[in-house]
């Protein structure tokens, strides 16, 4: 399509940046609009992915038929197929009547399926139907229904470790993923920042009737470096935040170093940046997020080890507890670990060179294993003692839902706490 075009839409859908990322996700759009192909629109959280199914709804040969937008991952799994297919009266409790779902509403329009990753595997069966044949059945019925409806679907999920891990059906993210579409994270489009800084700085000085806000050349220099883990959802959050909030109207990087979130230390919020950056690994349970965390404090330890090691064998050669105590300074211990080990008997243990099992207690301080079990009563005992006992603010301490939290006390035999 031609630049014209391109920045048609972008008036038209209120979409704002010059990036090569962003354009070329506009064009594949308006290329694909005109077919009935089904499309996959992929991209972290809060990149805009919302707008890409109403361009190719509004420029195909069904803009005058409906437009639905389903978010699959805030309907129960329960009534999802109801919501999707539609039920007959009585098919299940509180059915009083029979109802149309999305499929049929929708007939001859364009149906979006947002966070269709979170679809139950069950319903995957008969959204591939659908898709291949353009027949369903609804809930309760035995009656085989048709339905010709473009589908176009979005998911943050990756979804190859999705399928690898029977998550989400193969076949049905081919058929899917007939014409993909991937919007760049706001990380990868520098260029655009300043502009959706001034735009959402402009739209709030309007709205509030105030004078705009705008940056020194060094916050600018930090709003582009800055990573934007939540993209333009973050940018517009912060930019309000600012302009609300500040009296001053020339921000400068100290004022913006107070609304830009630095990463926390602790492994909880570690492991969620290296998710967030990796692989866009999901947890299942509570018992996944604790085997990961003791999985990433192995790999901690050994790192330690090998420290430890390196320490004791220069110490020994150095003959002198001075020396060695700079050393100590001048090496690299993992932050979580630093001060527990300044505790433990080792720069004893450096200066008297003659022990000949120092780097044998090091093996045994490192590689000592924690049953699971223990681990995980020791994590509840500590959240409900952060909490004062009161159980519902501890396992949202924990992440973790009340069930799984009464459930947990049962299995530990803390109901007395």
């Amino acid at each position: 399509m031609s630049k014209q075009s391109i920045q048609q839409v972008k008036q038209r859908f209120s979409i704002i940046g010059v990036s090569h990322q962003l354009e070329r996700a506009i064009d594949t759009a308006l290329q694909v609009a005109p077919t009935d192909l089904s499309v996959l629109i992929t991209g972290e959280s809060g990149v805009g992915k919302e707008n890409f199914p109403q361009i190719i709804h509004l420029y195909s040969r069904r803009k005058h038929g409906p437009y639905f937008a389903v978010n699959c991952g805030s309907i129960p799994e329960g009534t999802i197929d109801s919501e999707l297919f539609g039920h007959e009266k009585g098919s299940f409790t509180g059915a009083t009547s029979s109802r149309k779902g999305y499929f049929e509403s929708a007939n001859e329009g364009t149906l979006f399926l947002d966070e269709v990753g979170e679809l139950p595997l069950s319903t995957q069966a008969r959204l591939l139907r659908v898709l291949e044949t353009g027949e369903f059945i609804k809930v309760g019925s035995s009656k085989v229904e048709q339905s010709n409806v473009r589908v176009v679907a979005a998911t943050n999920m990756n979804m190859i470790n999705a399928v690898e891990k029977g998550k989400f059906r193969e076949d049905l993210y081919y058929r899917l993923n007939s014409v993909p579409i991937r919007i760049a994270p706001l990380r990868d489009r520098k260029e655009d920042i300043q502009l959706l800084f001034r735009k959402f700085a402009g739209d709030c000085a309007e709205r509030y009737m105030m004078p705009p806000i705008t940056l020194t050349d060094e916050a600018k220099e930090m709003l582009i470096a800055y990573r934007w883990p939540g993209n333009i959802r973050q940018l517009k959050n912060i930019t309000e935040q600012i302009s609300v909030i500040e009296q001053a109207r020339v921000i400068t990087p100290e004022i913006m170093k107070r609304y830009l979130p630095q990463q926390e230390v602790g492994m909880v919020p570690v492991l969620a940046s290296q998710i967030h950056e990796g692989e866009g690994k999901t947890f299942a349970n509570e018992r996944e997020i604790l085997y990961q965390v003791l999985f990433d404090m192995k790999k901690d330890l050994n790192d330690l080890k090998q420290v430890v090691g390196d320490i004791i064998s220069k110490g020994v050669e150095s003959q002198s507890s001075a020396k060695t105590d700079d050393l100590l300074k001048e090496t690299r211990i993992p932050v979580r670990y630093s001060e527990k080990f300044l505790q433990t008997p080792y720069s004893s243990s450096i200066e008297d060179n003659d022990d000949k099992n120092d780097v044998q207690y090091a093996d045994e301080f490192t590689d000592e294993a924690v049953p699971m079990h223990e681990m995980e009563r020791e994590m509840i005992l500590k959240a409900l003692e952060r909490n004062g006992g009161i159980r519902k603010h501890a396992a949202k301490d924990l992440q973790i839902s009340e069930r799984t939290l009464y459930r947990k006390i049962r299995e530990y035999k803390l109901d007395d706490l």
